[in-house]
């Protein structure tokens, strides 16, 4: 129940958010009253919204006009989602020259969309039950470590009536073949589980603590992590939730090294074809989730993982660039690189500052 109330206050928020961020475009000019003077600014209305400031004549002055907003924001999303979406993702590269050439009204700008597609993302995961920090709370790590010692013991307990039950037959002159390999798999099962019980998995935090790396802040981070490793998932997953506006000037950059010799494509460009790439590549992820939840297999979930990222660079590659197939192709794999440098480098800086915070 709390999972659903939270991932609806993240997509209602995400929706305001996209609206803050491009709040008339594209709206119906309704509700003006044509006359009197703006209560924004003063200026004298000669329309349904003032030519100064931009604000409506008509202002909402009701309790039922906050709720307004909030179905507005969420369920209207400007009147342009259903014309950006399809292109989206059917057409790109078309998207993304026609934003690029000015077409800005008639569709969602990239950074709207960006924005409502994080919070979407993550009002997903919180729907879901996806909290990372849940899966390693100290509770559920000593219930695991309870479970490697109960499974030893009684691995230690079948190994005693193995060997009990090889020195009857022994004595009886039968033959131990099949019992001596009983033996040796318990013999190994229970290495195995003392190892990961109280040595090669426990070292990992005890690494983590006596770690040092001469940065003060990043060694006192680290024992933090070690000591509470759920509480250090729970602030990286809050960071990618917040920063995750880092990956457009991240990514930018690489996309510009591959057009340094066209210099009529600007760093502008590049920025409006990352943000609509990533706004695209959060909506996978959610279609992605809720086709899992809904009984698709996960090896069609992993094919879609790696076949459609490609072919979709290659399409807005080829649209928004005018590209022909062999120069979209070429680009297409060193931007996949590119892709995976950008998304390592987010993920570092978010452990930076996570861990120096």
């Amino acid at each position: 129940m709390s999972g659903d109330i939270t991932a609806a206050g993240d997509l209602i928020t995400g929706a305001l958010g996209a609206r803050a961020v491009e709040p008339h475009a594209g709206e119906h000019a309704g509700h003006g009253h044509g006359s009197g003077l703006c209560l924004n600014c003063g200026t004298r209305l000669i329309g349904a919204h003032c030519h100064a400031c931009g604000q409506s004549g008509h202002v909402h002055r009701s309790v039922g006009a906050i709720g307004h907003e909030i179905a507005h924001g969420v369920f209207h999303f400007e009147g342009k989602i259903w014309r950006t979406l399809p292109m989206l993702l059917w057409r790109p590269g078309d998207l993304t020259r026609r934003y690029v050439a000015g077409e800005r009204a008639r569709f969602v700008s990239p950074l709207a969309l960006f924005l409502f597609t994080v919070f979407l993302m993550f009002a997903t995961i919180s729907a879901l039950g996806g909290d990372i920090a849940e899966l390693v709370t100290p509770e559920r790590m000593n219930s695991n470590v309870v479970g490697l010692a109960r499974g030893a013991e009684k691995a230690q307990q079948g190994l005693d009536k193995a060997e009990a039950q090889r020195a009857q037959l022994v004595a009886a002159g039968r033959p131990t073949g099949q019992v001596d390999k009983d033996i040796a798999s318990l013999r190994t099962a229970i290495a195995a589980l003392k190892r990961v019980n109280g040595g090669e998995t426990g070292d990992i935090p005890s690494a983590m603590t006596n770690a040092k790396t001469g940065w003060g802040k990043l060694d006192h981070g680290l024992q933090k992590a070690s000591k509470n490793p759920g509480l250090a998932l729970y602030k990286l997953q809050s960071s990618a939730y917040k920063y995750s506006w880092l990956l457009i000037p991240i990514s930018t950059p690489f996309v510009a090294l591959l057009f340094l010799w066209r210099r009529r494509f600007g760093l502008y460009d590049h920025a409006i074809f990352v943000t609509y790439s990533l706004a695209f590549m959060m909506l996978m992820v959610i279609a992605l989730m809720l086709l899992g939840v809904a009984g698709l297999g996960s090896g069609w979930i992993v094919l879609a993982v790696f076949a459609l990222p490609p072919l979709h660079m290659y399409r807005q590659l080829r649209g928004a660039y005018t590209l022909r197939r062999v120069s979209a192709l070429w680009r297409t794999a060193a931007l996949l690189v590119f892709a995976w440098a950008a998304l390592l480098t987010f993920v570092a800086l978010l452990l930076m500052h996570g861990l120096t915070d």
